[in-house]
């Protein structure tokens, strides 16, 4: 669970400060710097699987060009910043597995990893230069701190079953300077030797190398930051079926949902007498997810996954009122998505965190309240301890709709904008996100508060009046300009005096 993420230099993201909850909604108009937040959090989750170079071109670049590592460093003009810098507050699960099999228990779950990098250009020279690991750090936030770190409401039975063990000393530092700079590895079992490493000629991150036998609280930060994840729900890998043998587990993109909702169904991972039942109970899974749809849809009696054993292929279906069964081919796109975030809140496997971009897309706006209830009863309850039925989950989304703003509570949102910044002289735009006053963020004196009117023109997005061209725009000269226009839907007088009563 991310719990707070600082960046600075990375795209327009300068002296950033952003506190998550459980579920957070970042509300702002196009081009302020909300995806720029998310491609932050995929550069960080990257980090801790890849190298710096394939990290850096894993992210989105301007213009869908990548071939530059410098498209990652914020720029002014032409001249971009030497180096960026990360620092994320985490809550990391109190056990788990290496890449060969291995278990690790956490020495202490609540976790703060610094990162800093540089470009540098490469000798022989390169098209695209290189990365440069300038300072990495994993330290520990003791319980007694917790309480202070964590801002947002929660109760203290839950803060005990997330934040657990004790720490004397750091598992990652760095030392010396300039080509003298060693990352030195610490193991978690005492006071073993070190493992010292030259950082100007390290290709990854300390943390992306680390395994269960020396270093598994280390490990543990590794794989929180490999669960966060960008879900870009595509509806064509949604409708596609699954063999036989295809992953259970649904990827980013929505693909194998088939697959992994079979798989749920046949695999109860619920509770009885605190021990695993011996048998699955697919009727009730079907039905929870059925019930979910159902929200969304009125016409839903029950989903189902058809067996072909002909052609080997798994088909999610669901079945009306009247008993048509509607293969996934044949599903909206709003309701493929919403399906497979009704899956996923089912699958307690499914942690760490999901960051989703405008999920009000497809969908009606009187069904909007539906997808939001989904996505908060997604995130974890923080006023019950963590188990299998409360899984260590978050969420967050970012929009620019008005219907999502108007139905997210005050406590969830952070607004984005673009403030302007000066530095060595030049002046620059740059993102920055604010809270609400009243929220739990306003404990932290620094954050930025959302002014009333910012707030207002999304309560009110639609301008009373028609907008006024300039006599040479193009605009103003285009014959759809010239032609006399209809009304308006908002023109009509039965709706102004709803919308704008006297």
């Amino acid at each position: 669970m991310l719990t707070r993420l600082q960046v600075s230099g990375f795209k327009n993201l300068v002296d950033v400060d952003v506190r998550f909850g459980p579920f957070t909604c970042i509300a702002g108009a196009n081009g302020v710097g909300k995806s720029n937040l998310f491609d932050a959090i995929r550069f960080l989750s990257a980090l801790a699987d890849r190298t710096l170079v394939d990290a850096a071109l894993a992210v989105r670049a301007e213009g869908g060009r990548s071939g530059d590592l410098r498209h990652i460093f914020h720029r002014v003009g032409e001249q971009y910043d030497a180096e960026m810098s990360f620092t994320a507050e985490m809550i990391v699960p109190a056990e788990g597995w290496d890449d060969l099999g291995q278990q690790a228990e956490a020495a202490i779950t609540f976790l703060r990893y610094h990162l800093m990098l540089a470009y540098r250009e490469e000798e022989p020279p390169r098209l695209r230069g290189g990365l440069e690991l300038v300072k990495e750090e994993l330290t520990h936030i003791t319980l007694g701190e917790a309480k202070t770190h964590l801002l947002f409401e929660h109760q203290p039975a839950w803060r005990r079953s997330a934040v657990k063990g004790r720490r004397f000393a750091p598992f990652i530092t760095t030392e010396g300077e300039a080509e003298n700079r060693v990352i030195k590895l610490h193991q978690d079992g005492g006071p073993g030797r070190a493992l010292s490493l030259a950082a100007p000629q390290l290709p990854r991150t300390v943390l992306s190398t680390v395994n269960a036998a020396e270093n598994p609280t280390a490990l543990l930060a590794r794989r929180e930051m490999q669960s966060w994840r960008l879900l870009l729900l595509e509806p064509s890998s949604l409708r596609r079926p699954d063999e036989f043998d295809a992953p259970n587990k649904l990827g980013t993109d929505g693909a194998h949902l088939p697959a992994t909702l079979y798989h749920l169904a046949r695999v109860n991972h619920h509770l009885q007498n605190g021990k695993p039942k011996a048998e699955a109970d697919s009727a009730r899974i079907y039905s929870q997810v059925a019930n979910r749809l159902a929200e969304l849809l009125d016409d839903v009696q029950e989903i189902s996954i058809d067996r072909d054993e002909k052609r080997e292929l798994l088909t999610l279906q669901v079945t009306g009122r009247d008993g048509t069964p509607h293969p996934a081919r044949a599903l909206s796109d709003g309701t493929l998505r919403f399906l497979a975030l009704a899956v996923l809140e089912l699958d307690p496997e499914a942690q760490g965190l999901l960051c989703l971009e405008e999920p009000e897309n497809g969908i009606h706006p009187l069904r909007i309240p539906a997808m939001l209830q989904l996505l908060r009863d997604m995130a974890v309850d923080v006023h019950e301890p963590i188990g299998p039925d409360n899984p260590l989950r978050q969420v967050v989304i970012n929009t620019h709709a008005p219907t999502v703003l108007l139905q997210v509570l005050d406590e969830s949102v952070l607004v984005a904008e673009l403030q302007e910044k000066l530095r060595g002289g030049q002046r620059f735009n740059a993102a920055r996100f604010g809270c609400l006053p009243g929220t739990w963020r306003q404990k932290d004196d620094r954050v930025a508060l959302v002014a009333r009117g910012k707030l207002l023109s999304y309560l009110n997005p639609i301008p009373a009046a028609e907008p006024e061209f300039e006599p040479d725009s193009p605009l103003a000269v285009s014959p759809k300009a010239r032609r006399v226009k209809a009304p308006r839907v908002i023109d009509r007088p039965d709706l102004q005096q709803l919308l704008f009563p006297k």
